[in-house]
């Protein structure tokens, strides 16, 4: 399998390649040569497989033979290494748990998945690799548990100061080792702007080999598919139309969904469901893409204004906006109206939902008013505990903390301060 720039303007590469440049030397995002279906017996009798199976026969074509089956299963072993649950919430509404991680959020598979893909690529080199993310909430702290200790890289993650929660905050700067956190005064969009930068900085690329852990980099975006097969097989019903509500900043958990669907997956249609930051459903409605400022809100890792991902999209359809539409609805939601859900999640449902789980739910009841009949899924993508600071007040009750953040909320703090992208440079060639 091989991979070529959505800017069409850089040479074909494999796998590896892709994996260690995270972006395409004329900046463009890497894509699949070919998407070739898989077999419809595999899916008809997925019920019947484990989740490492179906991870691997999914994953497998993406992969090619850059790394031997028997090194590939290992990763998936270690990358598969919890649950994800799906539970029912209302009739024909469900949610698919993807929490139950070391840093409980969806990103531990990605983040998991594409450490363990550079370390075995990098085993036998003494060059050591720089992992530069930006992170509007969760991608820092699963990026920094999945890299932890792995040979000859180091990690650079940038955040936005005070527009994390503190948990999501401490996961990212108290692990120490190979991890450093630089907390930038700014908001998401300019902490992605610097990461960009340093990729197209050549006298910065000519000292030091960097990759990223965005979901731009395919290692990180391709492992979502996952997700969805995971739902599908728990499904008792699989005949009925089914659609997925995702809630959606950069746009990769959505985007993987879409690709699990043209390998066949029998997934109806998609809701991106986001917060005031509504490039997208303003954009499905106009046909014309206009990124802006993000605005924050209390669904911080939705907190985007120029979603990276959405280009991946539009290529799986061709870039024909009339076959994008039929598959994706997108709605918008104040913060408001997202403490209500979570409100009405808690005391209707008994479930405790985070503000990004809210959204998700949003987007079924908006969809579900046109579209009775159907069979709704949403992704409820991190731990309420990640954001106790809007939950509590909003349901009134105290949340315990899990294993996971008991081990890391009392230690010690340790970032970088910096304003611009000058600071980061600098920073990135004395460490």
């Amino acid at each position: 399998m091989n991979y070529y720039s959505l800017h069409k303007e850089a040479t074909n590469v494999s796998f590896k390649e892709a994996v260690i440049k995270g972006l395409a030397p004329d900046k463009g995002l890497y894509f699949p040569e070919t998407i070739t279906p898989l077999s419809p017996d595999f899916i008809q009798h997925i019920s019947n497989y484990s989740n490492e199976e179906i991870a691997l026969e999914v994953i497998q074509q993406f992969v090619g033979n850059e790394i031997p089956e028997n090194v590939l299963k290992e990763i998936i072993k270690e990358t598969l290494c919890f649950d994800f649950p799906v539970v029912d919430i209302e009739d024909s509404i469900k949610t698919l748990e993807l929490f139950h991680g070391p840093t409980m959020a969806f990103k531990d598979v990605g983040a998991r998945f594409m450490a363990r893909c550079l370390g075995y690529f990098n085993k036998d080199h003494d060059k050591d690799v720089t992992v530069l993310v930006a992170t509007s909430g969760d991608t820092g702290g699963a990026v920094a548990s999945g890299f932890l200790g792995v040979k000859n890289v180091n990690v650079v993650i940038l955040y936005p100061s005070k527009k994390v929660s503190e948990v999501q905050e401490k996961q990212l700067t108290t692990l120490g080792q190979n991890i450093k956190a630089l907390e930038v005064a700014g908001t998401f969009d300019d902490c992605q702007a610097m990461v960009k930068n340093a990729f197209l900085d050549e006298s910065l690329l000519s000292k030091m080999q960097l990759t990223s852990a965005n979901s731009i980099n395919i290692a990180r975006w391709l492992p979502q598919m996952f997700y969805f097969f995971f739902a599908y097989k728990q499904l008792v019903d699989k005949e009925q139309q089914l659609v997925f509500s995702v809630p959606s900043g950069n746009y990769g958990n959505i985007c993987a969904g879409m690709l699990a669907k043209k390998l066949g997956l029998p997934i109806h249609q998609f809701i991106a469901a986001t917060n005031a930051n509504d490039i997208i459903p303003e954009y499905l409605q106009t046909e014309e893409y206009h990124p802006k400022p993000s605005v924050q809100t209390i669904s911080n890792a939705m907190d985007v204004g120029d979603p990276s991902n959405f280009i991946r999209i539009q290529q799986l359809y061709n870039n024909k906006f009339n076959l994008l539409k039929e598959d994706l609805y997108s709605y918008s939601y104040t913060d408001y109206q997202t403490r209500e859900a979570m409100l009405h999640l808690y005391k209707k449902c008994d479930y405790v939902a985070d503000p990004h789980g809210a959204v998700g739910y949003l987007g079924i009841k908006t969809y579900q008013k046109e579209h009775p009949n159907t069979q709704c899924i949403f992704l409820e993508t991190a731990h309420p505990v990640k954001f106790l600071d809007v939950v509590e007040p909003v349901i009134n009750e105290s949340l315990e903390y899990p294993p996971q953040i008991r081990s890391i909320i009392d230690k010690k703090k340790e970032a970088f301060s910096i304003e611009n992208y000058e600071q980061l440079k600098s920073f990135l060639l004395k460490n």
